[in-house]
This record gives C-alpha cells, structure tokens and sequence, in this order.
C-alpha cells in the first residue's frame, strides 16, 4: 500500500472543511441555477431553457402546436439536466392564466385549474409560445446576450434573454434557494412600462415616486388588497406583507342573504376552499351557513354561500376571513439574481437594472446591425467596381485557370478585399442590367444611410433612450390591460361599521350563552307595575342574566368570571326579532370552557384618564388603566388576578371626575369608600379588599362609580322591590369595611339584585328569570330612606324573580333628550335619534 502512494503528494484536509467547500459549491449551484430568477429578464433557468428550446423548434405564437413532451425532450436534452417533471410543470405553470399575470405559453389541452386539477400529461398536451413571449425572445439572434455551454458543453444557451418585456415584476416568481427565498408578486404590465418610461427621465426617481405609476401587485385572479403600508414597505425596502381578501357582493333571496363570491385570493384552491368552509358549517364553527355550492363556469368564478335566516352576511363573511383563506396574506420578498449575485432588490433598482438591461440590448443589437450593413456595403463597393470595369473584370476571370487564379487577379488588379473578390465571382450575369445596376446603387445608398443613423445611436445617450422608449410603448400597445386587483388605502378603514346605522340597542346574554341584539324600539315603556313583554324566547334549563343598551358602533369588552376580557364590536352581534334566542357567544369570541361572561362595558375610546374597576363576588376590587385594554388579542388577556372560589362580578368604568366606589350586596349591605383608596394597578394583579362580610352566606351583587353625594341610586331586590335613596345616606367608610344596610330585607323582597345611579333622562329596565322584560320610567319610582324596603317596581310570578337591572335611554313623543347624553355608565348616548311609540299599561297606543 505505501508503495501505492509514494509517488503522489498527499494533502491532508479537514473533514469539515471539504463539506463546508462542497455544501457552498451545492448552494450557489441552487441559487444561481435553479431556484431564484435573474433580474435582468426575470426568468429562472427552467423557464429560460424552455422559451429558447420552443424558439429553436420555431414554435411562435403563429406556427401549429407540437407535443408538450416534445419540447420538455429538446429542454432536458440540451439544455436542463432533470427530471422531465419538473420541467413539464414549469411548462404548465406558464401556460395557466390563474398562475401568471401575462401567460408566456399558449397551450392547448388540459393545462390545470384553478380547483388544484392537475395538468393532462405531456403526452396528451399541446404547446407553443404566448404572442408575448416573442418579445422576451426578441433579437436573440443578433449578439444581443451572452451564450454559455450547456451542461454537456455541446450547444450553446443564452445567459439571459433580451427581453422587452419587464417579466420579473409582471409574472412575478417563487423560489427556495438554500439559505434564502424569493416571492415576487405579479405586476400590471401597463403600470410598469409607465414607470419604466418615468425612470428613463428620473434615473434617481424613489419608491414613492414610483407608486404614482405602480399602484401595487396585481394578481391574475384579481381579489382586493387591504392597505399600502405592505406595499410601500416592500418598494422601498425589498420585503413586506399584503392582506388579499376575495371579492364578494351580496344578493338576497326571500329574507335570506346569499353571499357570492367573485374572485379568489391569489394561489388559493378553490374546491379546497368550498369544502372546508362546508366543514366549518358543519360543525358548528361558524354559525349561520345553510349551504355552499360552487356555480362557476367559463365565465368566471362563482361560488355561493346561502345564508340561514338570521344570520349576517357580514358576520359570516368575517367569520370566513379569519378562518379560511378567504383572505390570504402575501408576504414579499423581492430578491433575484444579478451578476451571479443574490440581493434584495427595491422598485427603483429592478427598474433601473431592467432598463440598463435593455440599453446592453440595444447597443449590441446595433453594433451587430452596424457590422453586418457595413459588410454588406463592403460587398457592394467591390461589386460597384466590377460592374463599371465589367469587360476588363469578364476578361480576367477568363484568363484564369480556376477560382483561387481569378479570384487573386482580380484582388491585385481592383484592390480588393477577398470577400469583395469572392462576391464578384459569385455574381451573376443578371445583376448586370440596368435596372439591377440601379437597385445595386439605391441598396448602396441604403446602406450608408442605416450605417450613419446605427452610429448616430451608438454615439448619443438621448437617441438610445428614444429607442427604449418607443419598443416600450409598442410593448404596452400591444399587451397591456387592466388591472384586475383592487388596492383599498387602509386596512383599518375598510369595516362594515360605515355600512351600519349607529343605533341604540338592547343587548341580552342568557345564562347558556346566547346574545342577540334587538332595537331598543321594540320594547314599549310601561306604566310602573306593568307586567312587562317577553324579551327573549328560552329554553327550560336557560334564562336571561344580564342586559344593557348601547350604539351598534360601541366596542363591546366582555368581562368574564374567570378574570379575562374580550373585544367585540355592538354591530357584529346579530341582530335578532324581540323574541329570538340569540346566538351562542362562544361563535363570536373565544371563550375558554366553563368561561362566563359577567360584565359588558361599551366604550368608545380607551383614554388612558379613565380606568376599569373589577370587582370580585368575595369582595376584591381592583382598578386598571383603560388604555391597557386598548389592543386586545382574540383569545383575550388577563384582567386580574382572582383567588380560588372567586369570580369577577361585574366591571365599571372610571372617569377623572368620579369620587367614590359602592360594593352592594346580596344581604343587603352597601359600602361607599373614596375612589382614590384604590391605586391604578397593572393587568396581572389581584387587587385589594373592599368589603368585608357579615355573613359567610352574603356575596357581592353588584357595584357603582359615583361622581357625587347628590346622585341617587336605586335598589331593586329579587321580588320586584324598589326604592331610590341619595348617596349622601350611605355614610362614607374607609375601605375593607363593612358598610352600612342598603334595603331591609324581607321574604316579600327578596335579597338584593343590584343597584343602579338614578338619571330622570332614562328609564330602568329590568329582567326576570322567565324572560320579561319591562321598562319603567324612574320618575315614577318612590324616594325612600336607607333601611326602607321600597315600592314594588315588576309584579313577578311565585316561581319567578328579577334577575338584573339596567338603564336605557328615555324616551319622549318625539325623539330622546340627546342634550343629557353620556350618562350611562360609560355609555355615550349622543347623536340618539328614536321615533318610539308610548304605550299605557293595557299596551295601547297613547
């Protein structure tokens, strides 16, 4: 063995070097030959390869189709080095009008859909290049790119093509390299040319400049995208992110709303996504969808989604957007090939490359034409000798022995070139007519005209950019179209809330959990000790806990039992008959198991002046900034932190003018304590006592942010019992006290349900365990002492009881006092417009 090597230099490498050097090589071999696109003509290798195979097979957008697996046996045989399958598909993929903006081969056959339906195979489809192709390929045959050996260094293949055509941004390009990926969306071709020819002029035009021309990505299956701030990043910077939604309109049938939609989101299967929208229907996790169906046909898409009865088209629609690709979000990365080189490119910088690109083109396209017309004048000039010496010449080639003789003769005799020589034995003697002597001549003439023009171009910078820009504007003449994708300015301003009416509603939640939202028209007032209307149709097992009035454009945060608090719009609850059961709350927010939903404050802003008091069925309270709430997740956040075997009882909202806190409870006992004993606290805290209980059995029932001594509130019990009493009658006590008696209790009132700032402007409503409902206005309830009992405000039932109270607007004739608004525990009552009907106890019309 040693013998073996003794006459050999042997180099120790490390094991870790040689794979590093071999995983680069392999890398760059990706990178440059397969997966990313050159900046120049915006085509990756495989697509490249194909075009110049088709042009080699004269296979333009004129000539008779030709067996797809012909043209990938000529790729993969000359020019790309694997598997036929990939080659067929990138084939297919040029050809298909959902996958490129601007098609680059025209097919014939079964070239796929945009259901994910394969392709036929090769042997089945036809093909042949797109009219717009012959533009990318155009002038390849005058030296206009370099050629390099292909892989077995037995024909040549172009470098690059010297496309007219800006195919990087028009048609976009995907790829994963190693270490890097590329996603370049499609463009509009007429936009790009438009900037194109800006940026001849402005060299140092900006991204913003730009998008005066180009509006953003326009994608072959159009949909809208939601907000410039992905597009304006991505320009400028080579990499953003754009939300695309599909086109929808709604029509309607009978009192169902259909929701159909248009257009699809760019690469989004359409019979996937029909199917999974059907599953979610199904199991009940978007609410609302009576059936899917698919009626697109070749005119176009159309897929259709009935609605139930009482569902919202918008609702669902949301639904649908978050939970299927119905919106889509495309994340951008403009990065290609230049010079051999990798990089994120922005707007300006493709445009300038494409267009330094095209000055390469043309200058070597001229050299080119320039050589071969002065070749050819060359020709001419000997030829215009022979034929003014043309007897002396005759004589000559007479005299010769053979062709070499004559043709040495004939250089020495006249001084001329040997072509012009060769070409001059290769005349014949019908070129020596007179009117062939004249065409000679103008051709002659011709001639030196093409040359002074090609080097007029050759010298002068300005002449170059009006060639460019005259290919361009035929370019765009011929293929330019409209663009497809609508580009909406802000995300945030496209919402249904500019749709909707901003009306007071009557919101209720159930104990199982269904809301529904109901105009607050629908319930007449009634005299005090009316036994009010059914508000909501229940199950046995269910019953209404809670309601309240707000404006359909009020952010809802729902406070739950378990500490966490949830965002929702009043106008994406779905608005129900008086009557309806509503729908499950767990559809519209994601509420955890065994999560109950205890408070819901309307709000209109999130000022940080103001804050969230939390209070806990054991008597904890704690305050919290409003601005903390201000960016609320879907699944939530943490509002406070509760002990084992407590649970938030209900939630207010403080203002820079409120004074005091009040904790009521269910044996009626009240305390009223400065609001400033309780600091601001952030989110995850468990906050501090603020009653303590004389009772183990007693808990607490409800809570109050009072501004003044003055205001009265008004306290209702279980059996219907109520009473209003000044605030200055519950004596001021220190925190974590026990306060003092709020209603004395009896088996004829029941324990105490809740309390409630008096506001003459606006009515009690209030709720029982069955369903009724009655409003009643509050001028008509009694003034009573601290330790009294009251009035009886609802007639319940034996088996009956009131469950919760609350205010809602007042009503007149006529309209509601809009000059007393934003009375309403944080509700903002303004701009309330109401046409109500008053009615008398028996429930006819006044």
């Amino acid at each position: 063995m040693e013998n073996l090597f003794q006459d050999q230099d042997i180099v120790d490498v490390k094991i870790e070097d040689s794979v590093k050097a071999s995983y680069l090589d392999y890398s760059m071999s990706v990178i440059i030959g397969r997966a990313l696109p050159d900046a120049k003509d915006g085509l990756k290798p495989v697509h490249r390869r194909i075009l110049y195979a088709m042009h080699d097979l004269n296979l333009s957008s004129k000539a008779s189709y030709k067996k797809s697996a012909r043209i990938v046996g000529d790729v993969i045989g000359k020019y790309h080095p694997h598997g036929d399958s990939s080659v067929y598909d990138a084939l297919v993929r040029m050809a298909q009008d959902f996958s490129m903006r601007a098609p680059l081969v025209d097919g014939q056959g079964n070239f796929g859909s945009v259901d994910g339906d394969n392709a036929a195979a090769m042997r089945y489809t036809e093909a042949r290049m797109a009219k717009i192709a012959e533009d990318i390929l155009k002038d390849i045959d005058k030296d206009t790119v370099n050629f390099v050996p292909n892989y077995d260094d037995t024909v040549k293949e172009p470098a690059v093509l010297p496309t007219r055509v800006p195919t990087l941004l028009l048609n976009g390009s995907e790829g994963i390299a190693v270490g890097m990926a590329t996603k370049i969306p499609p463009h509009n071709l007429g936009e790009l040319l438009d900037a194109i020819l800006h940026t001849i002029d402005n060299p140092e035009v900006t991204a913003d400049e730009l998008m005066e021309f180009v509006q953003g990505p326009d994608f072959p299956t159009g949909g809208t995208i939601f907000g410039r701030r992905g597009i304006i990043d991505a320009y400028n910077t080579g990499r953003g992110r754009v939300k695309i939604r599909a086109k929808h309109h709604i029509e309607t049938k009978g009192k169902k709303e259909i929701i159909v939609l248009d257009e699809l989101p760019y690469q989004v299967n359409k019979a996937r996504l029909i199917e999974q929208i059907a599953t979610l229907a199904k199991e009940k996790q978007i609410e609302g969808i009576s059936e899917v169906r698919d009626e697109s046909d070749r005119d176009g898409i159309r897929v259709v989604i009935e609605l139930k009865k009482d569902a919202m088209g918008e609702i669902v629609l949301n639904n649908l957007y978050k939970s299927t690709p119905l919106e889509t979000t495309f994340g951008i990365i403009l990065l290609a090939v230049h010079n051999k080189e990798p990089k994120v490119f922005n707007l300006p910088e493709l445009l300038n490359i494409f267009l330094s690109h095209r000055k390469t083109v043309i200058i070597r396209r001229t050299i080119f034409d320039l050589e071969k017309a002065k070749a050819r004048a060359h020709i001419l000039e000997g030829l215009k000798i022979a034929v003014d010496n043309i007897d002396e010449v005759v004589k000559i080639i007479r005299a010769s022995a053979n062709d070499s003789e004559a043709r040495e003769k004939l250089r020495e005799r006249f001084e001329l070139s040997e072509i012009q020589s060769q070409a001059i034995l290769d005349m014949r003697l019908g070129r020596l007519t007179g009117l062939q002597i004249e065409k000679l001549e103008a051709e002659y003439a011709e001639l030196m005209a093409l040359i002074a023009e090609l080097e007029a171009i050759l010298k002068s910078e300005e002449r170059l950019n009006e060639i460019i820009r005259e290919e361009l504007v035929e370019v765009k003449e011929k293929y330019a179209t409209d663009r497809l994708t609508e580009i909406e300015d802000s995300y945030d301003e496209i919402d249904i809330e500019d749709l909707i009416p901003n009306e007071p509603m009557v919101v209720t939640i159930t104990h199982n959990g269904y809301v529904k939202r109901v105009p607050i028209k629908s319930y007449e007032k009634q005299r005090r000790g009316g036994k009010g209307k059914v508000a909501v149709t229940t199950h046995d097992d269910d019953f209404i806990e809670r309601f309240f009035v707000t404006n359909t454009h009020d952010t809802l945060m729902f406070v739950t039992n378990m500490g966490q608090l949830y965002w929702l719009k009043v106008y994406r609850i779905p608005e129900g008959s008086r009557t309806a059961k509503g729908k499950a709350v767990v559809n519209l927010i994601n509420l955890r198991p065994d999560e109950k939903i205890m408070e819901i404050i309307p709000t209109t802003d999130f000022d940080e002046s103001k804050s969230l008091a939390f209070f806990t069925r054991n008597g904890v309270v704690k305050r919290t900034s409003l601005s903390e709430f201000s960016n609320i997740r879907s699944n939530g956040v943490r509002a406070i932190v509760l002990d084992d075997a407590d649970e938030i009882v209900t939630a207010k909202i403080t203002n820079p003018e409120s004074q005091y806190l009040m904790i009521f409870t269910s044996l009626g006992q009240c305390i009223r304590f400065d609001i400033e004993k309780t600091r601001e606290q952030g989110r995850s805290t468990r906050g501090v006592r603020g009653i303590k209980f004389k009772h183990d059995s007693d808990f607490v029932v409800d809570a109050n942010v009072v501004d003044n001594i003055e205001q009265e509130l008004l306290t209702v019990s279980e059996k219907g019992i109520g009473k209003r009493t000044t605030v200055e009658e519950y004596r001021e006590t220190n925190r974590a006290g026990s306060g003092v008696i709020s209603m004395k209790l009896s088996n004829k009132t029941g324990n105490v349900v809740g309390a409630v700032l008096v506001d003459e402007t606006q009515d009690l409503m209030a709720l029982t365990s069955i369903g009724k409902m009655i409003r009643v206005d509050m001028n008509t309830i009694r003034k009573a002492g601290r330790n009294t009992s009251g009035v009886i405000i609802v007639n319940v039932d034996a088996k009956d009881k009131v469950v919760s109270i609350a205010k809602c607007p007042k009503e007149d004739d006529d309209e509601l006092d809009i000059e007393s608004a934003d009375t309403m525990d944080g509700i903002d009552l303004n701009e309330f417009n109401l046409d109500l009907t008053n009615t008398d106890e028996k429930g006819n019309e006044e």
